[in-house]
């Protein structure tokens, strides 16, 4: 349900918090991931056939596991806050004057007089106690209930998308320059990646752009140090 806005040319982004979460986390370990095994597996043998086929198995897997996890937790979320509405309404129907006083304690604690608190709890219950006590008494909305789908198509294909840029990069590059280049290639994505995600969460980039890279960073740097100092052939 859409409400109109007191400042449409300002608008909150929070409604977009959960595509974007699972979007900005598939893209960042679709990178991180595919980019250290790839520089991991180019340091102990830089040749071209055996990155790609890394590679690519890094991507499909890493892209299934993505898409699977985010589809498997974020369930058990909803489950759980499917089971507190039914907890709320089985309350609702058995004892309504303890709820309506649950109620009144939540919003005299945000601040409002007894009375002020009692005549709103009684209003907001006769015209939809249920929600009141998921929204006040929960913290659920639609805003932040749990999709399922939603995650895990936005995990996957944000990092399948994320994960073939440092595989293109190593398949193109001459083979005595493959960790190089994926590694500016990388941390120049984990850049963008950083910024397309405060941007599209109204937030500051600089942060953003920092954390990501640093984090991505570290990751391909462990990774590459063990395959220089392992040389192991795959």
């Amino acid at each position: 349900m859409s409400h109109p806005s007191a400042h449409p040319d300002d608008p909150h982004y929070v409604t977009r918090n959960s595509w974007l979460r699972a979007a900005v986390l598939g893209a960042n370990d679709g990178i991180v991931s595919v980019s250290s095994l790839v520089v991991g597996v180019a340091a102990a043998e830089p040749d071209a056939r055996v990155i790609l086929v890394a590679g690519v198995a890094g991507l499909v897997a890493g892209a299934m596991s993505m898409a699977a996890g985010e589809y498997v937790s974020v369930s058990s979320q909803s489950d759980t806050e499917r089971a507190d509405i039914k907890r709320e309404e089985a309350a609702l129907r058995d004892m309504p004057a303890a709820e309506l006083e649950e109620l009144v304690e939540i919003y005299r604690l945000r601040g409002l007089t007894d009375e002020t608190a009692r005549k709103v709890a009684r209003e907001l219950s006769e015209h939809d106690a249920l929600g009141a006590h998921i929204r006040d008494e929960l913290g659920l909305s639609e805003i932040h209930s749990a999709n399922p789908l939603e995650a895990a198509i936005a995990s996957g294909l944000t990092f399948s998308v994320a994960a073939a840029i440092p595989v293109l990069a190593a398949v193109v590059a001459p083979s005595d320059w493959i960790v190089p280049t994926v590694w500016a290639v990388t941390v120049g994505s984990l850049a963008g990646l950083g910024a397309l995600g405060a941007k599209f969460g109204g937030a500051p980039m600089r942060p953003a752009m920092f954390r990501v890279m640093g984090w991505g960073v570290l990751a391909m740097a462990v990774t590459t140090g063990v395959g220089y100092l392992f040389g192991v052939h795959i």
